[in-house]
């Protein structure tokens, strides 16, 4: 079937900006949307200013389910979205990243037997204490469109059993919100360093938020020591986020950071211009790492894996954990070396894309055909793996799941590869391996 209204489903800052260039392109190319907000950010400063400086539209339903536990923010978002689901009832829901709002739409779509596509799909960080990376497993398990930015994410899709017709390979769709706005970021970087009495590159700006840096006190005290160390000797900028100063109030950090320039949450523009402007970012937040990758920002990660390994491959960006010590003298030896981490740093939209993900997802919601698949396997219910020279022709149930170049190593481009990994009844891939 053709799609004719989709449901696209955000609830948080990263969702508002990288859903953007998805908008734009259904609003070009016609195409009949409802929009649900989740309200899983909720404080003005951290969405809907961004509703107005990115141009998306103002929701049709915001579920205002707030603050609270894992399991009651994302049971709130589903109660909601199940209501919403049942009035408008779309051919397709659509969500993007790794939050409960998107595990929520997830679960919720494929209960009510709803198509869901999943922008970003398949980043991993392989580490399953994250609560981020439940949320991703889970919604490319159950999606049917997986919208991989890039081709490690589509290899990590064939890998966990998602057949190669539902992965599609768009890039990012921070490259095609960068190419917008890079100029506006840069005037309100200007305007910001004004403000502050700082000059171009001469600061570091600092970004945390996640939960294993935020509530575990042992890694929050470390990474405010390392804050504190390195404001001593050069201009450290820290917009924090709410949760973030809750809990620096709560172990009695902030008097440690005296010296930090603390700001409120800023602007996307406003953030975006600071991060043009410094000289290096300090962060623990994904989308950073990918648009400091693009404008060519020397990174040091606060977290000990990324699920943007790309990043770190273009030569911007260095994990370098939460310790201390590590922390300084990462970041001096970062600021010393910085013209030359830039000079030999790749360009990243070699790796994130070239700015045209939001027009691929746009068309292809537009011009696919999805549905729930179900499976009539009376004749053969044993279906099992089996890796072939070339691929089988259609044999009803016969998928392929991967693909490997002739050294054996996973390709996403069909045109590379020389094997294939099926899945299929045992009975059809008997006859094409005899």
């Amino acid at each position: 079937m053709s799609i004719r209204s989709i449901m696209v489903v955000a609830g948080t800052r990263p969702e508002a900006i990288k859903l953007a260039p998805a908008f734009w392109w259904l609003e070009k190319l016609g195409v009949d949307y409802v929009f649900v907000w989740s309200g899983q950010h909720y404080d003005y400063e951290l969405s809907r200013v961004f509703f107005e400086q990115l141009k998306l539209p103002e929701p049709a339903v915001d579920l205002d389910v707030r603050s609270g536990t894992h399991a009651e923010q994302s049971a709130k978002i589903m109660m909601g979205l199940e209501k919403a689901l049942d009035k408008y009832k779309p051919t397709v829901v659509v969500a993007q990243g790794d939050t409960n709002t998107v595990v929520a739409a997830a679960l919720t779509a494929a209960k009510k037997l709803v198509p869901f596509a999943h922008v970003e799909a398949g980043l991993r960080s392989w580490d399953r204490t994250m609560p981020e990376e439940i949320n991703r497993i889970v919604a490319d398990a159950v999606a049917h469109l997986c919208f991989a930015p890039t081709a490690l994410a589509a290899v990590n899709l064939m890998h966990e059993g998602v057949p190669i017709s539902r992965i599609h390979i768009t890039g990012n769709t921070i490259v095609d919100v960068i190419h917008s706005y890079r100029d506006i970021a840069s005037e309100e970087g200007e305007k910001m360093l004004k403000e502050l009495g700082l000059q171009p590159h001469s600061y570091v700006l600092v970004t945390i938020h996640r939960q294993e840096n935020t509530d575990n006190p042992e890694r929050l005290q470390s990474l405010v020591k390392a804050f504190a160390k390195i404001s001593r000797r050069v201009p450290v900028v820290f917009p924090a986020h709410p949760r973030t100063v809750n809990r620096l109030r709560g172990l009695d950090l902030l008097e440690s950071l005296k010296d930090v320039r603390m700001l409120k949450p800023l602007g996307y523009f406003q953030f975006l211009g600071l991060l043009r402007y410094a000289a290096i970012v300090l962060t623990d937040s994904g989308g950073v790492q990918e648009e400091a990758c693009l404008l060519k920002i020397p990174t040091l990660t606060l977290r000990y894996n990324t699920e943007r390994p790309e990043t770190v491959m273009a030569g911007i960006n260095r994990l370098v954990g939460t310790e201390e010590e590590r922390i300084v003298t990462a970041t001096f030896d970062a600021l010393e070396r910085r013209e030359e981490i830039i000079k030999h740093a790749k360009n990243c939209e070699e790796f994130l894309g070239r700015g045209d993900a939001g027009q691929k997802i746009a068309k292809t919601l537009a011009d696919a055909n999805v549905e729930v698949p179900t499976a009539d396997t009376r004749t053969d219910p044993y279906i099992t793996y089996a890796i072939l020279n070339a691929p089988t022709p259609n044999c009803g149930n016969c998928e392929i799941v991967a693909m490997y170049d002739e050294t054996g190593l996973a390709v996403e481009d069909v045109t590379k590869a020389k094997k294939y990994l099926i899945r299929g009844p045992l009975t059809e891939l008997l006859k094409w391996l005899r």
